[in-house]
């Protein structure tokens, strides 16, 4: 009889087991985060998993930004694609532009039942994720901004105080000479150049990138980074490279092992820096607001964010949405965002996280922390400086990637570069243009 009771209780619990199994439903989430970041994502995803039974979210690394969007796209061809997908700021306009493989996550939401505030979310974020009425296509998920970060050893090896104001190019400028003075190898270096050295210093000093409100009033825009303003910045820069006082290290953050390594004394670089500089640096180090040129009218204004946004497709079940809209309820939380600004450097996407990171005392225990908040909230964006949205811009990119590897080395000057990146880049926006007819 027991023998009997026995199987009876196995078969129960296989039963149930199979229940819970099959009660749970999946959600693929595809990200392009590595080391810390990457172990960071990993514990809000156990995090989200551990603290609920109805869904379960699978995380997958699919490589860097432009490698996650194009197997997003790819598996999306194939019917194989992710409930969510990370794609970098770059690629908003391309996500807007594929019709019928996104469903926006004002839909997800409302489909859902779920509750959500637009409005929660600062607005310098908000703004370059939704439409002209407001509507939020993407969830703001890692939204960064350029700065500053110095290696205050290496500066006081070379005779500079640490506390010396470097808030201005011409300041950074007297930093770099006395810096290769002293025989420092790396006094300058850079992650990202066309986001921070372009991008984000048009937006800083508030001029135009391109036509059209930076392409947000319409797809017949034209680039026009080759302004006076952007050419001084490109052209001081290429000198600095050819005295040896700026040392370019790649496109993307090749940099950053230098400046951790305590091999570079100053890095532009993303706020979203600090997960790793806190955790490998050996010196001490300082996060600063990014460098702006004296004597440019309106500058500084406010930088523009980099970091990714979290766009869900379409081709699933109305329970498997369900899930998603939890997933980023649970993200967009105020204790979860506020963990993830201060284990990051990520801003804080929604103002209560933002506040309490300061009532916890956070900016306070770590000087400079709340300086990415406060670069781009102090102003009121203007047209030139609330983001970019532009077709093909991560191909752009990698035109600006070119013209700008042709001015360091000292092929081009900054204007001959940058009037070849305009034309260049022009005939791909006119091509996106054409085919989003």
């Amino acid at each position: 009889m027991f023998k009997n009771l026995t199987k009876t209780l196995l078969a129960g619990s296989v039963l149930l087991s199979a229940t819970a199994a099959m009660a749970e439903t999946e959600v693929q989430f595809w990200h392009a985060f590595t080391g810390r970041l990457g172990e960071l994502v990993a514990e809000q995803v156990e995090t989200f998993n551990s603290s609920q039974s109805d869904y379960k979210v699978v995380a997958s690394h699919k490589g860097n930004y432009s490698e996650t969007l194009n197997a997003g796209i790819a598996a999306f061809r194939a019917g194989e694609q992710p409930h969510v997908l990370m794609v970098f700021e770059v690629g908003t306009a391309t996500m807007m532009g594929a019709k019928g493989a996104i469903k926006p996550v004002y839909e997800v939401m409302s489909d859902a039942g779920a509750s959500f505030d637009p409005n929660a979310y600062i607005g310098s974020v908000k703004g370059y994720y939704t439409t002209t009425d407001g509507e939020m296509l993407s969830l703001p998920f890692n939204s960064s901004t350029p700065v500053l970060w110095t290696n205050n050893d290496a500066l006081k090896a070379a005779g500079i105080d640490p506390s010396t104001d470097l808030s201005t190019w011409q300041q950074v400028g007297e930093a770099l000479d006395k810096l290769k003075a002293s025989g420092h190898e790396c006094p300058l270096t850079t992650a990202w150049q066309s986001w921070i050295h372009l991008e984000n210093m048009s937006a800083y000093h508030n001029v135009p990138f391109a036509t059209k409100d930076n392409g947000f009033a319409g797809l017949d825009t034209e680039l026009s980074m080759n302004g006076p303003v952007q050419v001084k910045h490109l052209q001081t820069m290429g000198d600095w490279a050819k005295d040896g006082k700026f040392i370019y290290k790649g496109r993307r953050n090749e940099g950053g092992a230098d400046f951790r390594a305590g091999s570079c004394a100053m890095f532009t670089e993303s706020s979203a820096g600090y997960a790793g500089i806190k955790k490998e640096a050996q010196f001490d180090f300082s996060v600063r607001p990014l460098p702006y040129w004296e004597g440019v009218e309106g500058a500084p204004q406010n930088t523009i964010i980099g970091g990714a946004s979290l766009w869900v497709m379409q081709g699933h079940e109305s329970e498997e949405y369900k899930g998603v809209a939890d997933f980023l309820n649970f993200l967009s939380s105020t204790e979860i965002q506020a963990k993830w600004h201060q284990n990051t450097g990520y801003l804080p996407i929604t103002a209560a996280a933002g506040d309490k990171t300061r009532l916890d005392g956070f900016y306070e225990d770590n000087p400079g922390t709340d300086i990415a908040v406060i670069q781009m909230t102090a102003k009121a964006p203007t047209a030139n400086s609330k983001g970019l949205r532009l077709g093909s811009f991560d191909q752009i990119r990698g035109i600006i990637d070119e013209e700008l590897e042709a001015i360091w080395s000292g092929d081009k000057s900054a204007q001959e570069a940058m009037d070849s990146a305009v034309e260049r880049g022009n005939k791909l926006l006119r091509r996106f243009e054409q085919a989003s007819r």
